[in-house]
C-alpha cells in the first residue's frame, strides 16, 4: 500500500486573513517542520485561534497561500485539531472514541483494541465506560486528546487546551502532548501560561495584531527576547 503523503512542511506564504475592514491575520510568512513542539504566544486577540483553523484547512486566506507538504490542497486526513472546550458525544468515553475511530475509516473489528489503548494512553482505561458528559473538564480534555490521536495525526493542533483546567489536570494534559510529541507528532499549540511554554516549547511563534512578531527557540525567547512587543509581553505589560 502507497504511504500517505506528508503534510510537513506547512508552509504560510504571505497569508492574511480579513473580515471586512478588519485584518486578523497580516502576510504572515511561517513554515512549520517536524521536531519539537511550537507554541503560539501573544496577547488576545492577536489571532493565535485563527492561525491554528488556517493551519488545519478549517478557514481560507483571504490573499495568499497555505501549502501542506507542498500541496495547495490537503483533506485534513494526517492532522487534528483540539479546541478549549471539546464537545462531547452522548455516550460513554469509550464510545466516544470508536466514533472517532469509525470517522477514520478503521474497520469495526479493529476498533476494540485500539479504543482499549488509546484510553490506557490517555489515561481514561478505569474509565472507559463512564458517560463522558460525567467527567471532569481535565478528564473531558483527556478524552479529546484520544479522539485527536485516534485520526494517528501527523500534525496536531491545540487551541489553549488547558486555560480551563487546574495546575493538576493541565500537568495531566501537558504530559499526553509530550508524549505525542515523542512519538513523532508535530505539537502546534496556542498557549498564555509563559510556564507552560517553558515545560513544552521547542520554538516560539509570538503574535502581534495578527502579524508574525518574534520567532525563535523558547529558552531565547523567554530569557533574550529580542523586540520590544515581546520584551513587554513577558513582563506582563499591556501589547495592543
Amino acid at each position: 500500500m502507497r504511504a500517505p503523503s506528508s503534510d510537513l512542511p506547512l508552509v504560510l506564504d504571505g497569508v492574511t486573513l480579513q473580515a471586512g475592514a478588519t485584518v486578523i491575520l497580516d502576510r504572515l510568512n511561517l513554515a512549520i517542520t517536524p521536531g519539537a513542539p511550537t507554541l503560539i504566544v501573544g496577547p488576545n486577540g492577536s489571532g493565535k485561534s485563527t492561525l491554528l483553523r488556517i493551519c488545519m484547512g478549517l478557514a481560507a486566506p483571504s490573499a495568499g497561500r497555505v501549502t501542506w507538504g507542498g500541496r495547495p490542497a490537503s483533506p485534513p486526513v494526517r492532522r487534528a485539531i483540539l479546541f478549549q472546550r471539546p464537545v462531547m458525544l452522548r455516550r460513554t468515553a469509550a464510545a466516544n472514541v470508536a466514533y472517532a475511530l469509525a470517522q477514520a475509516g478503521m474497520p469495526h473489528r479493529e476498533r476494540a483494541a485500539r479504543v482499549a489503548a488509546l484510553l490506557e494512553r490517555v489515561g481514561l482505561a478505569d474509565l472507559a465506560q463512564r458517560p463522558a458528559r460525567r467527567l471532569s473538564g481535565g478528564e473531558q480534555q483527556r478524552l479529546a486528546l484520544a479522539r485527536a490521536l485516534a485520526r494517528d495525526p501527523e500534525i496536531l493542533l491545540l487551541d489553549e487546551p488547558t486555560a480551563s483546567l487546574d495546575p493538576a489536570a493541565t500537568r495531566g494534559v501537558e504530559e499526553i502532548v509530550l508524549m505525542a510529541a515523542q512519538s513523532g507528532i508535530k505539537i502546534v499549540m496556542a498557549s498564555h501560561d509563559l510556564g507552560q511554554v517553558r515545560r513544552l516549547a521547542g520554538e516560539v511563534i509570538f503574535m502581534v495584531r495578527g502579524a508574525l512578531c518574534e520567532r525563535g527557540p523558547a529558552a531565547d525567547f523567554l530569557d533574550h527576547p529580542t523586540t520590544q512587543e515581546a520584551a513587554a509581553f513577558l513582563r506582563g505589560d499591556l501589547v495592543i
